[in-house]
């Protein structure tokens, strides 16, 4: 970008100051990542554009990892990977279609609402884990958030000033896109799916223990028109914040360099490039410290 200079090391799209930077070096954002696919399920037109060009049964975990990949490319990468990435998905977007099977009608996958609903609902599952789990947000960061994620809204091809800024905007935004949802029978599909993945015969045990309670969890932490969508009940509000803040307290005592090894490993690599002090920390968002520069601007 512009504003960074040749003999600095490019902190990419958001930079070490930014809350988004803090926030997805969490571990509960995986349960967050699970969570924004059963609420993007429940737009018909949405889901159709997955279950339509892919056969996301064979290969769900390389979607989930591709989906990652993107996520810690645009977080942690450099301005031109992230840039990259970006173009990639507007390639790959602009060639696939879906049929609506009632109508006939054939439809593109980047009609800006859809690409829209899928941006919204990613940024408050992000938000919503997190700040239910315990990572420390002031309202003030949480709205940062969404504003720094009109980044990378730009990069999947959507207009920036069309995209919410703030919590309250977004708030207003699924309340406004609420009657259009729907959970047909791609989402019962992708329901089935998150809840009993297929696994090679020796991981089955591990699916049982530790996946399906973390896909619980995770559907549990959806709002309440959600679990009456899927026909499915969830526990009440508090008992789920008990879980989530239970789950990311255990996941949090795992040790970063331990938990960075795992791909696709952004953070080490953001590390090597921007110096230790770029280290993500949910204690640089407290106090005074915690004024942050915008998106691009961290290494002024």
């Amino acid at each position: 970008m512009d504003d960074v200079s040749p003999l600095r090391p490019d902190p990419g799209l958001f930079g070490p100051r930014s809350v988004t930077w803090q926030m997805h070096g969490d571990p509960m954002m995986w349960i967050a990542g699970i969570r924004a696919l059963y609420l993007q399920a429940l737009h018909p037109r949405a889901v159709r554009g997955v279950t339509q060009n892919s056969d996301f049964r064979r290969d769900a975990w390389g979607r989930l990892m591709r989906t990652a990949s993107f996520v810690g490319t645009i977080t942690y990468g450099t301005t031109d990977a992230a840039e990259q990435a970006g173009a990639r998905v507007r390639r790959i977007h602009r060639v696939i279609g879906a049929t609506d099977p009632d109508t006939g009608e054939r439809y593109g996958v980047d009609e800006p609402e859809l690409l829209l609903w899928v941006h919204c609902a990613e940024v408050d599952s992000y938000l919503q884990v997190q700040r239910r789990s315990g990572f420390p947000l002031t309202d003030a960061q949480a709205d940062r958030y969404v504003d720094e994620h009109r980044t990378g809204a730009r990069l999947v091809g959507l207009d920036p000033d069309r995209v919410p800024a703030t919590t309250a905007e977004l708030a207003a935004y699924f309340d406004r896109v609420r009657p259009e949802l729907a959970a047909g029978a791609e989402a019962a599909d992708v329901d089935d799916f998150l809840r009993s993945p297929p696994v090679r015969p020796w991981l089955v045990p591990a699916r049982a223990l530790v996946w399906r309670r973390v896909a619980a969890l995770a559907y549990q932490s959806l709002p309440p028109y959600a679990h009456e969508l899927y026909g499915r009940p969830a526990p009440p509000p508090a008992t789920v914040d008990r879980r989530l803040r239970a789950t990311g307290a255990v996941l949090r005592a795992i040790p970063d360099r331990l938990r960075w090894q795992l791909p696709p490993g952004h953070i080490l690599g953001a590390m090597a490039r921007l110096g230790p002090g770029s280290r993500p920390a949910a204690y640089k968002l407290r106090g005074p410290a915690a004024i942050l520069d915008g998106p691009g601007r961290a290494q002024r």
